[in-house]
């Protein structure tokens, strides 16, 4: 039998509260990124994939978007960062983080990376 890394059950309250303290960048991404309003494809937010829980998550593109604040701009957050990433990476999902700042001043070019990381 396969072993279950998407939404485990013990993060259940953990991402629901993620959601509902989405930080700006976040909420404004999604505002692009949900209901299939960009390139038609699925997004979800604050999804869990083994005991991590990623900013943005594309199923059909195994692709994860990561936004980071001032709290990833330090030694330990950035060495905890790159650990994550490569386990993800291991598993097979494509990771690409932009700064929050990134989100607001750089839109179409943010988009354009997504979009450039699709496998179609």
């Amino acid at each position: 039998m396969k072993k279950q890394i998407h939404t485990l059950k013990y993060l259940k309250q953990f991402r629901k509260e993620l959601r509902e303290k989405m930080t700006p960048a976040e909420a404004f991404l999604w505002s692009k990124l949900k209901a299939r309003q960009f390139e038609g494809i699925r997004f979800t937010r604050q999804h869990s994939i083994e005991n991590f829980i990623v900013d943005f998550y594309c199923a059909s593109e195994k692709l994860i978007i990561e936004l980071d604040g001032q709290v990833h701009f330090n030694p330990e957050a950035q060495e905890y960062d790159a650990a994550r990433t490569a386990r993800l990476n291991e598993l097979g999902f494509t990771v690409i983080r932009f700064e929050n700042k990134m989100v607001f001043d750089l839109l179409p070019s943010v988009l354009a990376e997504i979009k450039g990381s699709f496998k179609k």
